[in-house]
């Protein structure tokens, strides 16, 4: 367990989990961001890693970046840590699952919304008010398109409106609901559907889909036939897997 003032980062084999313990809004400051990155550049040497989970203490999940850091003399070194959080998550090899109990309010919805996996209890609320005290939040400008659309993530921003969590599962934001004391529950079920893959088959799975996100069809194409060949079925797992299925066993991974 590595030691941080404003996080807690703990990882085994194949799952790391990064808890904001800023209780109780979690709210995001310069120094604690970065803590954060710097626990994902953990993670990111951890190469048997399947899985990282984002967590929280207290009542909200993270009501987003401090106010007093959007200061005209601040905003850039706040803008820079908090963007170098997402640089870290988006070329994380690992899966990535959110764990949301409480409020996921500007800053805070976007980290937990930018996780490949969101999971919340029915209490939990999603939302970008940056609108209403006259800025806008860039992260979700460009990520939220990809995950709930244009049209919605405009209407959403332009707004500024707060939801449930209901209401964040039905526009996509969310990937599953469940009660209040069933959180840690569900999300160790998702944990464990993780770590029953391959690290080796994961990795590249995520890789060439974020690889291929800004790629036109017919060039993205021909380079994940290349990753398919000349790197995926020379893995030890890829020759594993096809062979337990032929064979009617549960695959051995080896991880690699």
């Amino acid at each position: 367990m590595t030691t941080f003032k404003w996080i807690r980062y703990t990882a085994d084999y194949d799952v790391a989990r990064v808890t904001l313990a800023r209780p109780p809004l979690n709210i995001l400051t310069i120094p604690m961001m970065h803590e954060i990155a710097a626990a994902l550049a953990l993670a990111a040497d951890h190469a048997s890693l399947k899985v990282l989970v984002f967590a929280a203490e207290g009542k909200a999940f993270c009501a987003g970046v401090a106010v007093e850091d959007h200061v005209a003399d601040r905003v850039k070194p706040m803008l820079d840590a908090f963007h170098d959080i997402f640089r870290r998550l988006r070329a994380l090899p690992c899966a990535t699952v959110a764990a949301v109990g409480g409020a996921a309010l500007g800053g805070g919805a976007e980290l937990a919304t930018f996780c490949d996996v969101v999971v919340a209890t029915a209490e939990a609320s999603f939302g970008q008010p940056e609108i209403k005290v006259g800025v806008f939040p860039p992260i979700a400008a460009l990520h939220y398109p990809r995950r709930i659309g244009a049209a919605r993530t405009v209407s959403l921003l332009l707004s500024g409106d707060v939801l449930d969590a209901a209401e964040a599962h039905r526009l996509g934001l969310v990937d599953r609901v469940v009660a209040q004391g069933a959180l840690d529950e569900a999300v160790e079920a998702q944990v464990a559907r993780f770590r029953a893959q391959s690290a080796a088959v994961l990795r590249l799975t995520k890789r060439v889909v974020m690889e291929s996100l800004e790629t036109p069809f017919e060039q993205a194409l021909p380079l994940l036939e290349d990753v398919y060949r000349y790197e995926l079925m020379t893995t030890a797992d890829a020759s594993e897997g096809l062979r337990a299925f032929v064979e009617k066993r549960k695959p051995v991974w080896r991880d690699r």
